[in-house]
């Protein structure tokens, strides 16, 4: 594909039918009322965020949720899982010109990026499209609104009740893989852009809306959006956060232990040295590790969390035949880290502590485990909650929901890294739906809290962004 496909030059901006069940491409239910919305509240103007503004009154009125949910059920059809991501990245891009937004889609030059000291990714990645839509005269700030288009797999299918790849409406509620994390946010982004063109408000300033792929296995495609010119002045990461406005966001490192064992005959089992059993004080004296560092944790943002920085060892595999001792253990897992803390000093911890481990056995003494950081590395991140895009979008909750809006601190890993330490763009997670849902059977969220998230979002770029007179 080239990467004249659209000729937009990349430009760096600163200053199914409606019923219970399937929802097919061509319609959706109506929304249920905004009211449902987790943690926004009914809407009305609040006592500190201040009424809405006819300008306001009339864009949030303007959000289409129909078409909004007819577009999730466009891209829920897709099992864009990694290295697939390109026919959902394609009806992005065709939504994003028909709303009439001047559209960047590039093939991502992954050779290259590779090469990039921040590029880190759990797969293979060879081919994927880059997808940015910007409008706005240009004459003031750019916010960013971005969302990933990537999903982890079904999984199991028969433990779906709802089929993963179509969109399911059933009480309120939406199904199917991606309407949590996060082609549901996504779809109100487009939204809420569509939402400004037909209420005939035009920003003074740029907004910006990204969409990208990678981002479960480490975030090449916002990455490459960044290499590509695309910052700001202000980013919105639509995440699953309860409508919690997030600052912060942990880092988690992923990495590979391997426990040497000894092969031998399974009716000669003592003849050899079986690596499981050796693995068990050092799982134990991970588990330690953990509580010390999750405990009296002083960050105000993360403060009260039961585990904000959990080290997770999500995969075990050993042994190559069932009648025979194991060769070898290998456990594969995440590493939670704070922001601002110290990469390397996080990563001698672990590695201290199973060498500790080891050395209370002699086996181990001798044929000492080893630590390799493989795979995604999510570093952590954090914007100063003085930000302008912070105290923005704090007043646009206040003024659709008559609540204070929460801020806190976000435990797993997000492009919100790249964008801040990388595009140094000040940026929070912000969107409905809890990240409980995500990356299990039935993934679902509640139809009207990515509607009022739309609204949110029309809101805050109109008061970032500002408007020509």
């Amino acid at each position: 594909m080239s990467g004249n496909r659209n000729k937009a030059a990349a430009r760096r901006s600163r200053g199914n039918a409606a019923r219970t069940g399937a929802i097919s491409p061509q319609g959706a239910a109506k929304a249920e009322p905004a009211g449902n919305v987790e943690s926004v509240g009914s809407r009305g103007p609040a006592a500190n965020g201040g009424a809405l503004t006819r300008e306001e009154r009339r864009v949030a009125d303007a959000v289409d949720p129909r078409r909004l949910l007819a577009l999730l059920a466009d891209l829920v059809v897709i099992e864009s899982v990694a290295n697939r991501e390109t026919p959902a990245q394609e009806r992005v891009a065709k939504e994003m010109r028909a709303i009439g937004l001047e559209t960047d889609v590039w093939d991502i030059d992954f050779e290259r990026l590779r090469r990039h000291p921040a590029y880190t990714a759990d797969v293979d990645r060879r081919e994927g499209l880059g997808v940015v839509g910007t409008v706005g005269r240009g004459e003031g700030r750019t916010l960013i609104l971005n969302g990933h288009i990537d999903v982890v797999p079904a999984g199991e299918i028969e433990r779906w009740t709802h089929p993963p790849f179509e969109l399911t409406e059933r009480g309120g509620r939406l199904f199917g893989r991606g309407v949590v994390d996060m082609k549901g946010q996504l779809c109100s982004v487009l939204a809420a852009a569509r939402a400004l063109r037909d209420a005939g408000i035009e920003v003074a300033g740029a907004l910006q809306i990204q969409s990208v792929i990678g981002e479960e296995d480490g975030g090449s495609g916002m990455l490459a959006t960044i290499e590509r010119g695309h910052t700001g002045d202000g980013a919105i990461i639509v995440e699953p956060t309860e409508f919690v406005i997030g600052p912060a966001q942990a880092g988690a490192l992923s990495f590979r232990l391997t426990v040497p064992g000894l092969a031998a005959h399974g009716a000669m089992r003592e003849e050899g040295v079986d690596p499981v059993e050796k693995f068990i004080p050092i799982f134990q004296r991970l588990r330690v590790l953990e509580t010390e560092r999750n405990r009296d944790v002083a960050d105000p943002l993360f403060r009260g969390e039961a585990l904000p920085y959990a080290l997770t060892m999500g995969r075990l595999r050993a042994g190559i035949w069932p009648s025979t001792v194991a060769e070898s253990l290998v456990v594969e897992g995440r590493y939670g880290i704070a922001p601002g803390e110290d990469v390397a000093g996080a990563r001698r911890a672990l590695e201290d502590a199973v060498a500790e481990a080891a050395a209370g056995d002699a086996w181990l003494r001798d044929h000492p485990p080893t630590v390799e950081w493989a795979g995604a590395q999510f570093a952590a991140a954090r914007t100063d909650a003085r930000d302008p895009v912070v105290g923005t979008l704090a007043g646009a909750v206040r003024s659709l929901g008559g609540t204070e809006p929460r801020v806190g601190g976000v435990r797993y890993g997000a492009d919100m890294r790249l964008l801040v330490n990388q595009g140094h763009v000040p940026t929070v997670l912000f969107g409905p739906g809890d990240v409980r849902e995500a990356h299990r059977p039935d993934e679902s969220i509640r139809a009207g809290a990515l509607v009022e998230l739309a609204r949110i979002l029309a809101v805050t770029a109109i008061r970032f962004c500002g408007t020509r007179r």
